[in-house]
């Protein structure tokens, strides 16, 4: 999710919020409607009648314009207060025996061994207490998209000129992007081809509400988290409809399905089976404190319990200390042959400390083992390879099927190099209208408002080639709508916008596409005043969708 730090309120007097309070910096205003009828029937349910209003598309607001619409957010589509507290405060407890009972768990930042050990210091994953309605058409363009985006990195992974010519001014102003292209630089050197390739991907999404269009975020090729609570939410929210539904107006058969842990456990399964070595493991790399733990640990019970497959977790100073290369390109650690590689860490610098955790990744990409993913996947899924991919003609290059290009470019937001010196003027006078991005994952990174206009102007100043680290995006406007958000036990009331996530997995040997598909879905919600939205950095809960 988009990624600046508001973290939910932590004192309150009840369970739950009564009252609202439009935060003033509120960035998706209303358009509220009255209802005569609270949840009377499924006509007349939650998500009923949701006709939101945000900013005008290419233009900023005046501050009257902003007032105005914080003014209307004060009016509720749905009279939040003519349901019952005690059945909101049901619902709340209802949910967080669920989560305790079903693993729905991360690690307690209070505790300070939590992201050590599994067991110790758990609590509940922030979540939305009910789903987030989202149009049944968006949802199934986002689901038809992962198949081609999928497509896509496997094809821009094998163009080593593009990648390397796309990110040389990167290189230069980005040291973590030049230590990768310098691992993916001694690959081609060695002619090492992948010829087992396995993409667990995830492509992210807001609707704009301006044009009603789906645009894309970001492509996420590495460490593409929480397919295992993602799952577990949206059984929540059935079991929670099933229980309240009638009350609330809901059905709980318009949450679709969700598979994503069990889908991505086949591709790893799949992919071991293609590495043919039957004693070998599967070895997720972790960081040293993995709060988010559980999530992982899903994925591997499937693999054990469903495929007999087993895996081993390391952090990337263990593999230096504990790897070998054996003759055969082999990579054992601590003595087990390793046949595919889960990188749940590696996409950040705080993850390289020392040269041991680079010797690690270099160690890693001259096996044999199945990368997941490889270099070259990593690099394909930097920021500005998706700027590159947004100009014109360049996704030809890649594809060929028109209409998959069409369908593409539908979703592409706009993104501009820094050499695009008409949009660093427009954004230098409408810092509100972008997101400034570096090459970097996991939340926290961007930069946003004013700071943009700030940051513009020192690079322009400086000329020192910095700007080479970044790219500039459209900003996108998603309406915003009343929510509760349940973190540490809490339930708060306020303003949120949602982002959708739909996984994709792909493994290809050599020409034999095995798997190209489609596997569940995020969805993430954060309060409306907050430019960023990692769950696991502490901006968003996990949530599910409720089909319009």
């Amino acid at each position: 999710m988009g990624v600046g730090h508001s973290s939910l309120p932590s004192s309150v007097d009840s369970l739950c919020i009564n009252v609202f309070k439009p935060h003033p910096k509120t960035s998706a205003l209303y358009n509220p409607t009255p209802q005569k009828h609270l949840f009377p029937t499924k006509k007349h349910s939650l998500f009923a009648g949701l006709k939101i209003g945000s900013f005008n598309h290419g233009r900023v607001p005046g501050e009257m314009e902003i007032q105005k619409g914080i003014a209307a957010a004060q009016k509720p589509i749905v009279d939040f207060h003519g349901i019952d507290e005690g059945l909101i405060q049901k619902i709340v407890y209802d949910a967080l025996v669920w989560s305790s009972l079903h693993g729905l768990v991360v690690g307690d930042r209070n505790v300070q061994r939590s992201g050590k050990l599994p067991g110790l210091g758990m609590v509940h994953a922030p979540i939305a207490l009910l789903p987030t309605p989202f149009p049944e058409s968006h949802w199934k363009q986002a689901c038809e998209l992962a198949p081609i985006f999928n497509e896509l990195v496997d094809r821009v992974s094998l163009d080593g000129k593009f990648l390397q010519d796309s990110l040389a001014r990167t290189k230069t102003a980005d040291a973590f992007t030049s230590r990768l292209l310098d691992i993916h630089s001694k690959m081609l050197e060695m002619s090492k081809k992948e010829e087992i390739r396995l993409g667990l991907h995830r492509s992210d999404y807001m609707l704009d509400e301006k044009t009603k269009l789906l645009l894309q975020i970001e492509l996420n090729t590495i460490s593409s988290s929480f397919a295992g609570l993602g799952c577990l939410v949206t059984d929540l929210h059935r079991t929670l409809l099933d229980d309240y539904g009638e009350e609330l107006g809901l059905d709980s058969k318009m949450i679709p399905g969700n598979t994503a842990r069990l889908q991505f456990a086949e591709a790893l399964a799949k992919a071991w089976a293609e590495y043919n070595n039957p004693r070998a493991v599967v070895m997720v790399v972790v960081q040293t404190e993995e709060r988010n733990m559980y999530d992982q640990h899903w994925l591997c019970t499937v693999l054990r319990e469903r495929y007999n497959v087993r895996s081993i977790r390391k952090t990337l100073a263990e593999i230096d200390s504990e790897g070998q290369l054996l003759p055969d390109g082999t990579l054992a650690v601590g003595g087990q042959a390793v046949a595919v590689i889960y990188f749940r860490a590696g996409y950040t610098p705080a993850d390289y400390p020392s040269e041991s955790e680079w010797s690690a990744r270099l160690l890693m990409e001259q096996s044999s083992a199945i990368k997941c993913p490889s270099i070259s996947y990593h690099l394909a899924g930097t920021k500005k390879i998706q700027q590159e991919l947004a100009k014109p003609n360049v996704l030809e290059r890649f594809l060929d099927n028109k209409d998959d290009i069409a369908k593409l470019r539908k979703c592409f937001a706009g993104l501009w190099s820094l050499v695009d010196l008409d949009i660093i003027k427009e954004a230098i006078e409408k810092p509100e209208l972008f997101v400034m991005k570096p090459q970097r994952e996991g939340g926290g990174n961007n930069i946003y408002g004013g700071d943009v206009k700030e940051t513009l102007l020192r690079l322009q100043k400086e000329g020192s080639g910095e700007d080479g680290a970044y790219i500039l995006m459209q900003r996108i406007f998603p309406a915003a709508s009343l929510t509760y958000l349940i973190r540490d036990g809490i339930c708060h009331k306020d303003h949120a916008i949602s982002e959708l996530g739909v996984y994709g997995a792909y493994l290809r040997n050599k020409e034999n596409v095995i798997m190209n598909d489609q596997c569940g879905y995020l969805m993430r919600t954060k309060v409306s005043s907050s430019n960023e939205g990692g769950v696991a950095a502490g901006f968003a809960v996990l949530d599910s969708i409720y089909l319009t």
